[in-house]
């Protein structure tokens, strides 16, 4: 592209590169709310049938994808021009999504940072090996990778074990604040489901918000694998193929 072309691009698209708080509040309303009534409609529905309860939840995911969403701009700190509002309604929105938002919001920014780099893998990313890497492997590391890479892992159990296990814990390296906010999102998720157990009852979570987490996980695990592409330019080793 010619810095013509570039300069052309980047006024073009100027007028959307900055925060609006009334069109950011517009898409948290029109989002959570569509998510709490939705789960309460699948609750509801449950009363009458499992099967009258699943579409609810089904939709349900997709507004809690579209939250994600609103997480992901709040965590880059584009979603408010407020550094506070930023970091609070990422926290909201990371207690929905069940994701530690400072946890997050560091090893999205290591990712974005590294990506590209075969020498930097490892941080917010999906595991890649070179055919060279898969060659050389041992029987079980490439057993281990396959597995990995198994659709049904890849697109099921792996985005579970993410939201419920993975961003219940603190990197080794975390500092204390992004610490207290893991802990605090774990405690308030941890809260919410006894509450549910105890005063609606827990077979609500299992044919409701399982449910929701199920139908979420693989267009979650979609938006991830598809930025892996041999288009992309590498960095200091380069991809021959992916096995």
């Amino acid at each position: 592209m010619t810095k013509q072309k570039q300069a052309q691009l980047r006024k073009a698209v100027m007028p959307y590169a900055k925060s609006e708080t009334r069109t950011s509040i517009i898409q948290l309303l029109n989002t959570i709310l569509p998510f709490f009534a939705l789960w309460i409609l699948a609750y509801q529905a449950l009363s009458i049938s499992f099967w009258l309860s699943l579409p609810f939840s089904i939709l349900a995911a997709g507004f809690m994808i579209r939250t994600f969403i609103i997480f992901h701009d709040c965590a880059h700190g584009s979603f408010f021009k407020n550094k506070k509002l930023n970091d609070f309604f990422g926290t909201f929105t990371g207690v929905i999504t069940h994701f530690a938002y400072d946890r997050w919001k560091t090893e999205h920014a290591m990712h974005h940072a590294t990506s590209g780099n075969l020498d930097k893998r490892g941080i917010g990313d999906i595991w890649v090996m070179t055919v060279k890497e898969y060659e050389e492997a041992g029987k079980w590391k490439r057993l281990q990778y396959r597995l990995y890479r198994n659709p049904f892992v890849m697109f099921g159990l792996g985005p579970l074990h993410l939201f419920l296990n993975a961003n219940r814990f603190n990197r080794q390296e975390a500092k204390k604040k992004e610490r207290r906010n893991t802990h605090l999102i774990t405690l308030i998720l941890i809260s919410a489901y006894l509450l549910i157990g105890f005063i609606l009852g827990w077979h609500v979570l299992l044919m409701v918000q399982l449910p929701i987490d199920i139908s979420r996980a693989w267009p979650a695990s979609g938006c991830s694998t598809s930025s892996i592409s041999l288009k992309i330019p590498i960095l200091k080793t380069s991809l021959n193929g992916i096995s």
